[in-house]
Formats: structure tokens, sequence, C-alpha cells
């Protein structure tokens, strides 16, 4: 396909895509089904018109999906109720470094004892695909910054912050494989990229996204009344905390995400928020002292930014989840592929949720849910296109592609058309909060 043929495509997705809203949104699936099924259709699996190798374009694909999930994370965090408090953050905090690590433990065992792939291989596959994706797990997030869902909480900040917990893993597993420093009995590896890159991008994305909030409220409270172009001032908050943190050698993903918290947090503090029967900050209407009158609440990056970056989000997922059906064919669909996605989705998810979470102060419920609604998606895209461009050998590169792809793919159709009707049934509205 040529650039031309590649626009008018992507272009009539958008379009049927933005006329159908509404229609698409009542039906029982997810929308990235839709851009994957036409995917599949002109892939190499069914009509062949187009095919797209990862190894060959892996630096392109690296900056595509790096872009989609920053966009992602920020948007995820400026949504994020606020303050942080250990009673409401407890539960995603587990699911995102202690759950997300066992994950990666049982996809590593799985695949060096069952699979015959070396550990090393094993573990960064694990580190692949244990996150869950901010990109395509739209429909079981948060929606919106007022939004107070206990489960959507939980499901939205463990995305933003295991996006950023999985890359100590995935340079371990290309240490083990010889293309990483992890020095003598690993303790590079632990002093560097644990607990340094960790503590350093959530300081470097609070301090941002903090900074930016004052600064932002600072100068619309100008005489004359001074115009903050919100959109670009987010996008400018996402790359210079990303360049930052990436230069001291941190988890940029991690960095962006707390960014957007720190953000929002700073923002509903400078307008006088006040705290509702949860601890919540929430946004009061404003009076005018010379008049009584109530208005608006006070504009805010945070707020304003939203929705262009989510329609950045909607873009980058059509295109991604496209490419995806150019990336597969029908024999990379074997036993190997599929017990993997298997194994992921039915025994190591589940368990890693239960175990966990055990003794926290989530229900049952939201444990099984959560369990359940693992969505992978681009983000491991990313962390397999970043460890093809930092020293993966070829030949394991192809094993984890295949792996990689296929897991996502049937992450997609599964949980895609099980989100609305598992949450109708063991979620329905009157248990949100």
């Amino acid at each position: 396909m040529t650039t031309i043929h590649w626009f008018i495509l992507i272009g009539c997705l958008m379009l049927a895509r933005g006329l159908a809203a509404t229609s698409i949104s009542r039906l029982p699936v997810s929308s990235s089904i839709v851009y994957l099924a036409v995917g599949l259709l002109l892939g190499p699996m069914v009509l062949g018109v187009f095919a797209f190798d990862p190894t060959e374009e892996s630096h392109l694909l690296e900056t595509l999906t790096e872009i989609a999930v920053l966009v992602s994370l920020f948007s995820a965090g400026v949504k994020m109720p606020v303050p942080i408090t250990r009673k409401r953050w407890g539960t995603p905090i587990r699911m995102a470094w202690l759950s997300m690590s066992l994950t990666v433990g049982l996809i590593a065992a799985f695949t060096h004892f069952v699979l015959g792939l070396p550990l090393g291989a094993g573990v960064l596959l694990g580190a692949i695909l244990a996150p869950t994706d901010p990109v395509l797990a739209t429909d079981v997030q948060i929606r919106h910054a007022g939004d107070r869902d206990e489960l959507r909480f939980a499901l939205t900040s463990e995305a933003g912050m295991n996006d950023g917990s999985a890359f100590p893993f995935v340079m371990l597993g290309l240490g083990l494989l010889g293309a990483h420093e992890l020095g003598e009995f690993g303790w590079r590896w632990l002093a560097i990229d644990v607990v340094w890159a960790t503590l350093a991008a959530v300081a470097l994305g609070i301090a941002g996204g903090a900074l930016l909030g004052r600064l932002g409220w600072k100068l619309r409270n100008r005489e004359p009344k001074h115009e903050v172009l919100d959109d670009l001032v987010a996008l400018g908050l996402i790359g210079v905390v990303y360049g930052l943190t990436v230069l001291v050698h941190a988890w940029g993903f991690l960095a962006v995400f707390f960014a957007g918290v720190a953000l929002r947090q700073t923002e509903l503090v400078l307008s006088g928020a006040h705290k509702d029967r949860q601890g919540l900050l929430v946004a009061d209407e404003v009076e005018d002292q010379a008049t009584g009158e109530e208005h608006e609440v006070p504009l805010t990056v945070s707020g304003e930014s939203l929705v262009f970056k989510e329609h950045l989000e909607r873009l980058s997922e059509l295109t991604l989840v496209l490419l995806l059906g150019g990336m597969v064919a029908s024999t990379d669909f074997n036993w190997r592929s599929v017990s993997t996605a298997v194994f992921l989705f039915l025994i190591a998810r589940p368990l890693s949720i239960m175990l966990g979470l055990a003794g926290s102060n989530a229900s049952m419920r939201v444990r099984s849910i959560t369990g359940w609604f693992g969505v992978r998606g681009i983000g491991s895209l990313y962390y397999l296109m970043y460890a093809i461009n930092h020293g993966l050998p070829h030949h394991l590169a192809r094993d984890l592609i295949q792996f990689t792809v296929v897991t996502i793919i049937l992450s997609i159709v599964v949980h895609g058309s099980s989100v609305t009707p598992a949450l109708e049934r063991f979620w329905p509205k009157g248990r949100r909060s």
C-alpha cells in the first residue's frame, strides 16, 4: 500500500468512527474490535492488501506506540480522584507493583519450563505482557475527572503505574540475555533500574505537574486576563517531564502519569476545592462577589486539555490496532502462542491479583473483576519494540513478536467483547460510587 492508500483507509475509518459514534457506543463490543477486524481482513490472513513487519519497522513502531502511551497515561493521570491517600490508592498500588511482579514471574516460569524459552526471554516476555494497557482499556477506565467508580479507578490507576513498573523487568530480561548491564549479583539493576529510576520518576512527575499547575493558575489570574493554550501546555508538560526523566535514567511513563495526577491536584487546591464525604477534592462553583451570581469552575489545564487528548488516543488506537492486522498470519496462531495467552488470561492474571490483594480492603467482587479485565495492547507493543531496538537477539525476537501480537489480538477480542455484558451483570450502576 502506498502512502495515499493509507490516507484513504485511515480517513475512511475515522469518518465511519466519527459519524457512527452513537451506534458504535451501543454495541456490546469495543471499537478496537472493529479496527482489528478491518486490519485482519486487509492483512496477510485474508486479502493480503498490506503487511507490516515489526522487525523492519521497529524504530517507527516504537515511536508511534511511545507517543500513544504517553498521551494516554497523562489523560489517565488528570482524571484520577485526588488527593493520594493510602486507603484510596492502596489497591491499585498493590495491583501495579506486587500483582504485576507476580504476573511476570508466572509468565517467565510458564514460557521457560513449558515452552522452552531461555529464562531471560521468559522474564522479558513477562514484562512485555504483564502491564495492562492505558490506550485500549478505555471501556473499563475512568470516563471523566469526576468519576468515582471504585472499579474503574483501580483499573485506570493500575494501567497508569504499571507501564512504568514493568520497565525494571524489561531491563532484567535484557540483562539475562546479555543486552543490559545488571551488575554483580544484580546490584546495579536493583539500585538503578528499580529504586532510583522509580523514585526519581515519581518525584520529577509530581514536581513538574505541581509547578505547571501553579504557573498556569498565576497566569490566568493576571489582569488583563491572560489566555493559556491548554492543549499545547499539556503536550509541553508531557514532553518536558518525559524527556528530563529519561535523561536522568528514570522511567518516563511513570513520571508522565504522576505529572497528570499532580497537575490536577494542584489546580483543584488552588481553585479552593473542598473535600467530599469520601475525602476527595471537588471543585466548587465560584461566586462573583459583585453580583452574587455563580459561575462555572475556573478553567484548568488538566480539565480543558482532556478532549484533545482523547481525540489523540482514538487516532492512535485506530492506527496501531489496524497495523496489528498486518503483523499476523494464520500460522502465528499455534499452540505455543495461544497457550501463552490462555495462561495469562485464565491463570497468571487472576492468580496474581488474588495474591497481590490478599489482606487488602478490596472486596472479592472487585478482585474477581479486575482479575479478568487485564487488557493488553499498545504498551506491550512498545516494550517489545524497545527490546528489539536494544539488543534482543533476532531469533528470539521472532518468537516474542508472535507471542505478543497473538496475545494482544486475543485480548482485544476476548476482553473487548466481554466488558459490557460483564459490567452490566457483575458491576451494575447501583454499586458505583
